[in-house]
């Protein structure tokens, strides 16, 4: 209700009254002397402020672009995610194996949420995986809801709310390179790798398909790229599009589970730690904040719909109002 769904282009009712050298002016006369002065004019400025010109209309363009996002092409978005993501998994997985500091890491962290009686991720851990129906749903979920739902809402947004989608998108890129940056410098075991932590890994045992972390995936997957997760930072960008932008209550209230669910299934499954979730929600933060920044307002304040407004031509008794 009252949320905006057409964004217009500014545009003012003009006409341009052009005299071919020689036209004769209201009064009768010919003005081809004045006329030949004020086109060498225009050159002389033309020629002399061509850089500055081409220079301020490029950043004109970026301007108009950041206040009014355009609507995206399918081709380039296609190509924009595709290498997108395979460079965030070939840096992702290029990480160099510290598998001695990772688990240092793991165990600081662990320790850390034991000093602030949070550390119930092995108490979960073993509760779900007493169910067995249960534990093996949440590794299915684990391994493909995490790329089902955001490349679905990315399809969403574009073809539903075309005038936020690259407001949107940015966000999302933001968030993963945040992530990629952690994955370097902060190499982190999971909880079921963690030595000594008693932790269940999950996969194995029940010997689940579709986990690029456990079981035969494992040598060709990154499984010290855990902080912060990514399985947050992208259920939660899903999950505030949906329940922003839903229309339907129950979506909304969909959209907000949505999180809170991926949150009870990586700390079920022991692949990650409280801490690893409040990074990938401080990354998706970070992103909307950027996203923000770029572009002056927050991503799904943008009209839904941008059209163009094509300027009208000015009336024939303004015109000759003008000439006169």
């Amino acid at each position: 209700m009252g949320e905006p769904t057409l964004d217009h282009v500014d545009g003012r009712d003009s006409a341009a009254v052009e005299r071919e050298p020689g036209s004769v002016s209201p009064d009768g006369t010919e003005r081809r002397g004045t006329t030949a002065s004020a086109a060498a004019a225009a050159a002389a400025t033309s020629a002399g402020s061509g850089g500055r010109s081409t220079g301020a209309l490029a950043l004109a363009r970026v301007r108009r672009h950041l206040r009014s996002p355009g609507h995206p092409r399918l081709w380039i978005e296609l190509l924009l995610i595709g290498v997108s993501y395979w460079i965030y998994s070939m840096i992702r997985n290029a990480v160099p194996t510290q598998q001695v500091r990772a688990e240092h890491n793991a165990a600081d962290i662990w320790h850390f949420e034991q000093s602030l009686g949070a550390a119930t991720e092995q108490t979960v851990n073993h509760w779900f995986n007493s169910v067995e129906w249960l534990i093996v749903g949440m590794n299915y979920y684990y391994a493909t809801l995490h790329f089902i739902m955001t490349i679905g809402v990315l399809v969403w947004l574009f073809r539903r709310h075309p005038g936020r989608y690259q407001a949107a998108r940015l966000a999302l890129f933001v968030t993963t390179g945040i992530a990629l940056v952690g994955y370097y410098f902060y190499p982190l075991a999971p909880p079921r790798l963690l030595t000594g932590g008693h932790f269940i890994d999950t996969v194995e045992v029940h010997h689940t398909w579709g986990s690029m972390a456990s079981g035969n995936m494992a040598s060709v997957s990154n499984q010290f790229a855990a902080m912060p997760s990514m399985h947050i930072g992208w259920s939660l960008f899903c999950g505030v599009t949906i329940a922003v932008l839903a229309r339907r209550r129950w979506a909304k209230v969909l959209g907000l589970a949505y999180p809170l669910a991926t949150l009870v299934v990586i700390v079920g499954t022991a692949n990650h730690f409280y801490m690893d979730a409040l990074a990938g929600a401080a990354c998706t933060g970070t992103g909307f904040l950027a996203s923000r920044l770029v572009y002056g307002r927050w991503a799904y304040a943008f009209p839904r719909i941008r059209t163009h407004v094509v300027a009208t031509p000015a009336p024939p008794a303004r015109v000759a109002a003008q000439a006169r």
